[in-house]
């Protein structure tokens, strides 16, 4: 039964109980806002199950479709190289252009290899470190972040996940050349935000972009795994939510059904965004990039009340 119909059996039920002469009121108005959660959860769900299609578009699908002579590099030049993070340089019409980005895998080989997208502090560290070359050679930078988060195993903790991720957050904001970040898919937690400091931060109209899972928020704050749906509909980790928020600049509209029907129409929207603000934050003084950078991350997370 769906939502259209359930509302009109309660109208019916309203009207029985006027008939009757009973005082239904606020039996009916409980049931009409459970339902209404309940409705907003399951757009909520539907949202994450869209952001996580097995078939939507990852970084690299984007970067050969709107780059031109993509190279990529490897290694943090510290301990070693992470495929969970993708880096290098191409051209966006002409315009050199430093990439990086979060890159899961299709098929089951590939996706132990990349870790289904997971870094390691190695992974953070050679973002961190062309982003500086990107700065030292005037080069734009552009992410793409599509991850879960930041990969929590022994090896990334004691190789300081941590400390590379908070450094990250921390030289980001301060490099000075234009960076614009994209969230594709998934943005979770620190492990997003790692990628995700920049001057302008797009979302894919079905992307979700928040501090925890909703798995993994019903678990620890519902104490129940089985309410992740509600617990997703609590975060508000809709594109349009972190829009309200004012935690992102804009949304990148979708084709009908997901970014997974028409990658190429995607990645043709995705293009003219990044083209036209390129030019503009190109055209503008590094050092008040920088200023205007920190300003909007200060701004983040206020908020009034009453």
């Amino acid at each position: 039964m769906n939502i259209s119909t359930i509302r009109q059996k309660i109208a019916e039920l309203k009207k029985m109980a006027e008939k009757a002469g009973i005082d239904a009121a606020r039996e009916l108005e409980n049931l009409k806002t459970k339902i209404e959660a309940g409705s907003r959860a399951e757009a909520a769900w539907k949202q994450v199950e869209l952001a996580r299609h097995p078939d939507r578009p990852y970084s690299l699908d984007y970067i050969d479709r709107i780059f031109d002579n993509f190279i990529e590099l490897h290694g943090d030049r510290n301990f070693g190289d992470d495929p969970a993070i993708v880096g290098g340089l191409a051209f966006l019409e002409g315009r050199p252009v430093t990439i990086l980005a979060n890159q899961k895998g299709r098929t089951l080989k590939e996706n132990v290899r990349r870790n289904h997208g997971m870094a390691n502090p190695e992974g953070y560290r050679k973002a961190l470190r062309l982003s500086k070359e990107a700065e030292k050679f005037r080069r734009p930078i552009v992410t793409f972040v599509d991850t879960s988060g930041a990969y929590p195993g022994l090896g990334s903790e004691e190789r300081g996940i941590g400390e590379a991720i908070a450094r990250n957050l921390r030289d980001f904001s301060q490099i000075k050349t234009p960076i614009v970040c994209v969230i594709i898919g998934e943005g979770g937690s620190g492990g997003a935000l790692g990628l995700c400091v920049g001057d302008k931060i797009y979302m894919l109209e079905n992307a979700i972009y928040s501090v925890i899972s909703p798995e993994g928020c019903a678990s620890i704050l519902l104490r129940d795994a089985g309410r992740a749906k509600d617990a997703a509909a609590m975060l508000k980790i809709s594109s349009g939510d972190l829009l309200n928020f004012r935690v992102i600049n804009g949304i990148i509209p979708e084709p009908p059904g997901g970014a997974h029907r028409d990658p190429g129409a995607a990645a043709v929207i995705i293009k003219k965004i990044l083209v036209k603000e390129l030019n503009d934050l190109c055209a503008r003084n590094p050092a008040v990039l920088v200023r205007y950078r920190n300003q909007k991350i200060r701004k983040a997370g206020r908020w009034n009340e009453g």
